[in-house]
């Protein structure tokens, strides 16, 4: 069985990856899990998987942890014998994100936590060989470039776990990098996609989280609103496949199926298609270089998105609109300055999509946001510590617009 550690277990990835290890308990085995402040939900989790070493984001949160556990009659520093151990360790904060990526004996880590909690920790997994399930858009975003390299010295795998990215990271293989014109990423264009830039400047967060198609987290779901998980897709892509931003293209497809696809030099274009499910993706990448067996084939058109049955169906594609969708331009432009740009545009989209959920910003500023942000911060020579810089930097600079913002709402009323 392949040994698993999930960093990020009680989010919406994690749970899903659990959900596709529970159908396949002949094929992996859970060796490590990480969460931040859902303790009941984690220590549901440890129970049903028995993983060796456990985190929790503090130490109030790991005493709690301890304390359901021991509750639930499952010791510590138990038997590591069979499936029917117990707990070896229980641990929290960065110590613990690393013991559960290093020290539980995965030899596959998903990393899918948000921001940039567990950066140290999945580099230190990757020096050491292990390979990782990637779901963390800030971590390829601000360090994707170090990352991959650490990864070529190691010989660890990086295997993406974004739709997308697992589309292209398909369609390439076995193909010479090199013969390699464009890819494309298909975006489902949010909730918003057919309304006018001035009907979405005072959107609520109920519309921003009506997503047609996928069940993702808030953020994830407001980043799609705005297009902005789009812009930070084409960044990883263009660090994940070593292709520059003008390699790098989205088209909207509405439905979802085709999640993307790669045109070769000689005009052939290869793409992947599939269910609009995440657990696919999360499956390919925990079974690489193997596959699953885990869905039974019916119908040649309900494959391809079109209904069981139906006589027909339709693929199609638009371009996006960069006036509409500010915050994709935005990425192609820190994408374009290189550096720390990308990681000052994350981290200030991260702080500008919490303020509009907390109610502090509206949705048409989030991308003023991220520009005024980018425009004060601006970019460095990459390094990790630079990115950890730019990071707060960002964020500073993002909260100080937010306030004024504020302010300035507040002064109005």
């Amino acid at each position: 069985m392949k040994r698993v550690a999930i960093l990020g277990s009680t989010g919406s990835i994690g749970r899903q990856a659990l959900d596709v290890i529970a159908r396949h308990p002949e094929r992996f085995e859970v060796v490590g899990l990480a969460a931040g402040r859902n303790v009941e939900l984690l220590a549901d989790q440890i129970a049903r998987f028995r993983p060796r070493v456990v985190s929790a984001g503090d130490s109030a949160g790991a005493t709690e942890l301890a304390v359901r556990l021991d509750a639930a009659g499952l010791r510590i520093h138990g038997s590591l014998f069979g499936k029917d151990r117990d707990v070896e360790r229980i641990a929290h904060g960065a110590d613990g994100l690393h013991a559960v990526a290093c020290e539980s004996g995965a030899e596959i880590v998903l990393a899918a936590t948000d921001g940039a909690v567990a950066f140290d920790a999945v580099f230190a997994a990757v020096d050491r060989g292990i390979d990782i399930a990637l779901a963390n858009k800030e971590l390829i975003v601000a360090a994707g470039e170090l990352l991959v390299e650490h990864a070529r010295r190691s010989g660890a795998n990086l295997l993406p776990v974004d739709s997308e990215h697992s589309a292209i990271f398909q369609c390439l293989a076995g193909a010479p990098r090199d013969r390699v014109a464009a890819i494309v990423l298909t975006a489902s264009g949010g909730p918003f996609w057919e309304r006018r830039r001035e009907e979405m400047a005072d959107a609520t967060v109920a519309d921003a989280l009506a997503h047609p198609t996928w069940q993702m987290g808030v953020k994830n779901t407001i980043d799609s609103a705005t297009l902005m998980n789009k812009g930070l897709e084409v960044i990883e892509a263009s660090k994940l496949f070593g292709l520059p931003g003008g390699q790098v293209h989205v088209l909207v497809h509405r439905t979802s199926v085709a999640h993307g696809f790669v045109v070769f030099t000689d005009g052939n274009v290869v793409g992947q298609l599939a269910s609009p499910d995440m657990r696919l993706p999360i499956g390919y990448a925990l079974a690489y270089p193997d596959r699953l067996t885990d869905r039974r084939f019916t119908d040649p058109l309900a494959a391809v998105g079109g209904e069981t049955g139906a006589a027909a169906t339709t693929l199609s594609f638009q371009r996006p609109d960069l006036e509409r969708f500010p915050c994709l331009r935005l990425a192609y432009d820190a994408l374009a300055l290189g550096g720390t740009a990308p990681a000052v545009v994350s981290a200030a989209n991260e702080v500008a999509v919490n303020a509009f959920v907390a109610g502090d910003l509206r949705f048409g500023h989030i991308a003023a946001c991220i520009e005024t942000t980018l425009n004060r911060v601006g970019s460095t020579k990459l390094s990790l510590e630079a990115v950890r810089d730019a990071d707060r930097a960002a964020r500073d600079a993002a909260s100080t617009f937010v306030a004024e913002r504020t302010e300035g709402t507040s002064k109005r009323a």
